[in-house]
């Protein structure tokens, strides 16, 4: 109880906080950060448009590159079992550094196959990558910015990503699978320098008792004029009261007072992964292929509207919040998956097929837009705010290895799914989508405008 009442009285002083400045150490420290998540994208979008080449080149079946596609998915879950110990223990730094390494390992293993087995190893080493990366970055962006402004800023993570999407849509066009694959180190030789010029999270320093990093760090992110005491208290107070319930087991996650986050985290990824885009971003010009749409055409496109639509959920997560933000957009994605079935229920009605090119194009151009807009960044904005530093480890592991395995299982039966009925496939999607405004409007709370120690202490008034 009375850790309980430290805490409150750390948040009664940080509400008296006055509104931090967005310094240009702040900007370049998440633009470094989040360099991680532009070779995440690059990765999530490399099969889209290398399938044929791949296949070709290597003589692969499909059940080969279904496997090779799904490799990186696969390396993710394996990446995500270490990614939060990785963190605490390593610190966030360290842990990109690491996750760099593993991703240009495999970048240049894929550039240089020559067998599949020489393939397969570089897309699971990006995936171990990658892996790490999709906790790292999140938390570590939150963890750096103030309240008013770590939705935007936690958001730009997805911005990146989409940009990593967009250029590999793009210049698959053009360029053979294996150039494609050394665009992908690009970003990994950025952030291996720029991290030696950003400083570590102020909580990760707290956690280990570094206090007077951490006022060092809090002034350098909020300015020289800004008073840090009162946000550098509330985290010191609240990673106080983490350590005297630190002895955290798998278990003890289970118990009543995490249920609503556990939940709220497994859930969301979840329906993430199963609400259709392991698919279409993976395998977005085989789709348009099999809907009687120019693959080139429909690609340039997408890596053209992909990165405008992040910037607007980036604009708006701070101004509308999680929740309406989430709920549109998978209102949004349930409509694209509509679009979808119908464009492929009615490929082989002689009266009415003349549809299915314009709707394959309308469901998939729509569908990317909508993900962008929100429903593939929130998950992971979400996640990074829910959990208290107590269980910020096993919970945040747990939450990752679940989308990553979804991922892969979604990821490999993708291939499969529309040999069964690409009809049947995207109604099952928009069953996925119409879950998540249920799940979201019944159980995610609002996140918007506090910090991570006044989330806490909502979660444990509830």
């Amino acid at each position: 109880m009375e850790g309980d009442n430290n805490m409150e009285k750390g948040l009664l002083l940080t509400n008296k906080e006055e509104t931090a400045r967005t310094t240009l150490l702040l900007v370049f420290s998440t633009f470094i950060i989040v360099c991680a998540s532009f070779t995440f994208g690059v990765s999530a979008g490399y099969t889209a448009d290398t399938m044929s080449s791949i296949m070709t080149d290597l003589d692969l079946s499909l059940a080969q590159f279904s496997l090779f596609g799904s490799l990186m998915t696969f390396g993710g879950m394996i990446g995500a079992i270490f990614s939060a110990k990785a963190a605490s223990a390593l610190g966030n730094k360290m842990t990109l550094w690491l996750a760099d390494l593993f991703c240009i390992t495999g970048w240049v293993a894929i550039a240089l196959a020559k067998d599949i087995v020489l393939l397969d190893l570089g897309r699971f080493f990006v995936g171990i990558g990658v892996g790490l990366i999709s906790y790292v970055v999140p938390v570590y962006v939150a963890e750096i910015t103030p309240k008013h402004i770590r939705g935007a800023f936690t958001f730009s993570n997805q911005l990146l990503q989409n940009c990593g999407v967009a250029i590999a849509y793009y210049f698959g066009n053009f360029l053979s699978w294996r150039s494609l694959a050394l665009i992908g180190i690009i970003p990994c030789g950025i952030q291996v320098i720029g991290l030696f010029f950003i400083p570590e999270s102020p909580r990760w320093l707290a956690k280990k008792g570094r206090d007077e990093e951490v006022e060092v760090v809090l002034q350098r992110l909020r300015g020289k004029g800004h008073d840090i005491m009162f946000e550098a208290r509330a985290i010191k107070i609240s990673v106080e009261v983490s350590k005297q319930n630190s002895n955290t087991s798998i278990r003890s996650l289970f118990r009543k007072r995490y249920a609503h986050q556990l939940t709220i985290g497994i859930g969301l990824m979840l329906l993430q992964q199963l609400c259709g885009m392991s698919g279409i971003g993976s395998y977005g010009s085989t789709l348009f292929e099999l809907g009687g749409f120019s693959a080139r055409i429909g690609m340039t496109v997408l890596s053209l509207i992909v990165v405008p639509k992040s910037l607007m959920g980036l604009i708006l997560v701070d101004r509308w919040g999680r929740r309406p933000l989430l709920m549109a957009s998978a209102f949004g994605l349930c409509l694209s998956c509509i679009t979808l079935a119908v464009a492929f229920g009615v490929k082989d009605v002689p009266e009415i097929q003349n549809i299915t090119p314009v709707f394959t194009f309308i469901g998939i151009l729509s569908f990317t837009m909508m993900f962008a807009f929100g429903m593939g960044a929130l998950p992971w904005v979400i996640m990074s705010e829910i959990f208290p530093m107590d269980i910020k480890v096993l919970a945040g592991s747990l939450v990752t290895i679940a989308n990553w395995f979804t991922g892969w299982i979604a990821n490999y039966c993708f291939n499969f799914m529309l040999v069964w009925s690409p009809a049947g496939t995207f109604i099952i999607s928009a069953i996925v989508c119409g879950v998540t405004i249920v799940f979201t409007w019944c159980l995610v709370p609002e996140t918007q405008g506090l910090t991570l120690e006044e989330i806490q202490l909502s979660f444990a008034s509830t």
